[in-house]
């Protein structure tokens, strides 16, 4: 048995190890690819839909205020999370099914009425809308968009058939037919095949004018809420999106972002049936009739404005108990570079780790070897080469760049010819000090110096 020091060796070690070269099991869990990282994408896929829903229990909330925020009316509107839909706003006695689904920029806009129906959830809304009586309204929330005449002329026919089913007006017709006819066949046939896999068997063709009908009605109480912030994005955009709102209604100093964590933190426990409950664990004795005498099963999915109103309370009382660990203040140049371009503190302390270390192989090859300047000199015109074309492929205006910079750059080194006497990572630290000479940007272009300042002043503080 290797003693404690050598264990923390080999530990650490391994992480630079091949494939071939790993022995142990330890070794091996480093070294072998993993074939697909879905544990955590789907664990990111339900904290998106967790602060989705959030955001909607906060837009509840705001309504509440606005309507004076009596204390009875604070548990009849509630969310119910993950049953028959990802959640379910009620007020009272309406009810809107949510389907939210989180698309990654890869998949691109749905683009055909398969896709709305298919990964937009659509036929899953219609199933659950028909199966509970065609009175409730229904939301598709999503991050991708409507990217086809198809699609995009569903969203025009939604809100040209809402006007006429506010107005009493028969939902038929209209200028965007020919795409409602389409979506009702693309959803006949979906109804056919469901009925086909439960059965085993050929099913008869659903009635074209039934669902052509039902489309309509459907279509009238539908909203598709699309282009809402991807999950790489959401835990920086959402405080000032959702919370800012609550805490300028209410007056309020504490941080969004403590505001933000209270409430999400409940959802993340509702959609999992998670979390106390009023009554905890007592049998229920001769339940009243009252608003909630039909939800005793689905207490621990209700999250009411009551609880979120709960949450926001406890957040303005003690802020620091919901705001993040304040992070280590790096000033450096490349620190400050990396940071503005979001890039991961991890590759921030590597960066810099490189960067001495290239200095330090430049130092010593100049000190004795007076030709070296000239090898020095193209070295550096070719890396700014590669720094170049490695930001043309990934910069943007809408989003943070860094990360994908410093992948892409890598990815360049590792394909590039070799070098003389230089490595990958000493390539790497070579790029690391032309950030720290202000030559490469993790973002656009800013003030380093006077943000180096800045953060001094607040490290002092």
């Amino acid at each position: 048995m290797p003693d404690g020091e050598a264990l923390g060796r080999s530990a650490f070690y391994c992480y630079g190890v091949s494939s071939s070269q790993a022995t142990t099991a330890a070794e091996l869990v480093i070294a072998v690819p993993q074939p697909d990282d879905s544990g955590a994408s789907t664990a990111d896929r339900y904290e998106w839909q967790a602060a989705m829903a959030a955001a909607d229990g906060l837009a509840l909330y705001l309504r509440w205020i606005d309507v004076g925020g009596d204390a009875d009316a604070a548990e009849q509107a509630r969310i119910l999370c993950e049953v028959h839909e990802d959640w379910v706003v009620m007020i009272d006695s309406d009810a809107e099914l949510v389907s939210a689904k989180h698309r990654d920029p890869a998949y691109g806009a749905y683009t055909t009425m398969v896709m709305l129906l298919k990964d937009g959830g659509l036929a899953h809304l219609f199933d659950r809308w028909k199966a509970l009586g065609r009175n409730a309204t229904c939301r598709l929330v999503t991050t991708s968009g409507l990217g086809s005449t198809d699609t995009q002329s569903i969203e025009k026919a939604i809100a040209w058939l809402k006007e006429r089913r506010t107005a009493g007006q028969p939902l038929t017709g209209g200028p965007d037919e020919p795409a409602v006819a389409k979506l009702a066949e693309a959803l006949s046939a979906a109804i056919k095949s469901a009925a086909s896999k439960n059965t085993g068997k050929a099913a008869e063709k659903a009635d074209q004018g039934d669902v052509l009908a039902d489309v309509y009605q459907f279509l009238s109480m539908l909203t598709i809420s699309h282009g809402h912030p991807q999950r790489t994005h959401l835990p920086y955009a959402a405080p000032a999106m959702y919370a800012k709102a609550v805490t300028e209604r209410l007056g309020i100093a504490t941080p969004p972002e403590a505001v933000w964590e209270a409430v999400v933190g409940i959802f993340r426990l509702r959609m999992r049936a998670a979390g106390p409950t009023r009554s905890h664990g007592l049998p229920t004795v001769l339940p009243q009739i009252d608003s909630l005498s039909m939800e005793p099963p689905f207490r621990a999915r209700i999250v009411s404005v009551g609880d979120i109103d709960l949450a926001i309370r406890s957040a303005v009382r003690t802020p620091g108990g919901y705001l993040p660990l304040p992070r280590a203040v790096r000033t450096t140049k490349v620190a400050v570079k990396m940071d503005a371009g979001k890039c991961f503190d991890n590759s921030i302390e590597r960066a810099e780790e490189l960067r001495l270390a290239f200095q330090r192989y430049w130092r010593d090859r100049l000190s004795g070897d007076p030709t070296a300047g000239v090898e020095r000199e193209r070295l550096r015109r070719w890396l700014l080469r590669i720094a170049d074309e490695a930001t043309s492929a990934v910069a943007n205006d809408l989003d943070p760049w860094g990360r994908q910079l410093w992948s892409e750059v890598q990815a360049r080194l590792e394909a590039a010819p070799d070098f003389p006497e230089l490595d990958r990572e000493l390539l790497l630290g070579g790029i690391c000090f032309l950030v720290g000479d202000c030559k490469i940007w993790f973002s656009a272009r800013f003030d380093v110096v006077a943000e180096q300042v800045r953060l001094k002043s607040v490290q002092a503080s």
